[in-house]
């Protein structure tokens, strides 16, 4: 827990709590695999969470497709400077979303239930700082969603795996047709059992 205590906090608590939530509620109700249950700490909660370490302080961060709040509910644990929007179409997973953050009494955190390319959905975030995502769709797809909820010279970052070299090879032309600028891929948590590759599109002026 050397890992979870230098990266929570004061708040680490409050990340324990979440652990066994995801473990329970979360399992039960299908959004966690029961093989996952023993890695929720390394490759989901801390993975999440490090990717505070390329968002500057106090931005205003929508998470969309949120799930069970990964990466969303790690960091705004772990950063309570943020203003973090949880994005999540589907009603079951929206209301666990709305349990957790009553419970861990997360003053940071708004749930929206929608989709991110929807009217109401935008009309409710505005433009936002950043737009954050874990394994939510192709890259190409995924800047569609993503970079008209942010604000020019505002961030894209996408938590994805090693495939995101060739996908964004093969999607340049979407995501500079989404308003994307020159893309950056680097890894985050680089002292965890398993670091966190990320992707960083930002949105042209």
């Amino acid at each position: 827990m050397t890992h979870a205590a230098r990266i929570f906090g004061d708040n680490l608590a409050r990340a324990e709590r979440y652990h066994d939530l995801l473990a329970t509620t979360g399992t039960t109700r299908g959004f966690i695999g029961p093989r996952e249950t023993p890695k929720l700490w390394d490759r989901h909660i801390l993975n999440c969470a490090v990717l505070g370490e390329a968002i500057a302080t106090g931005l205003t961060v929508a998470d969309i497709g949120s799930g069970a709040g990964l990466p969303g509910i790690p960091l705004a644990i772990a950063r309570s400077d943020l203003t973090i929007y949880l994005v999540e179409p589907l009603l079951k997973r929206s209301t666990f979303l709305t349990e957790v953050v009553h419970e861990l009494g997360l003053e940071n955190v708004t749930v929206i239930r929608g989709r991110a390319e929807e009217r109401e959905v935008k009309a409710a975030l505005g433009l936002v700082d950043v737009v954050t995502s874990r394994a939510v769709a192709p890259l190409g797809k995924l800047a569609g969603w993503s970079l008209p909820l942010v604000k020019p010279g505002g961030h894209m970052l996408a938590m994805k795996g090693a495939s995101v070299y060739d996908e964004l090879a093969r999607d340049r032309v979407e995501i500079r047709k989404a308003g994307g600028g020159t893309a950056t891929i680097f890894t985050v948590g680089n002292d965890l059992p398993e670091p966190t590759t990320v992707i960083d599109i930002p949105k042209k002026r």
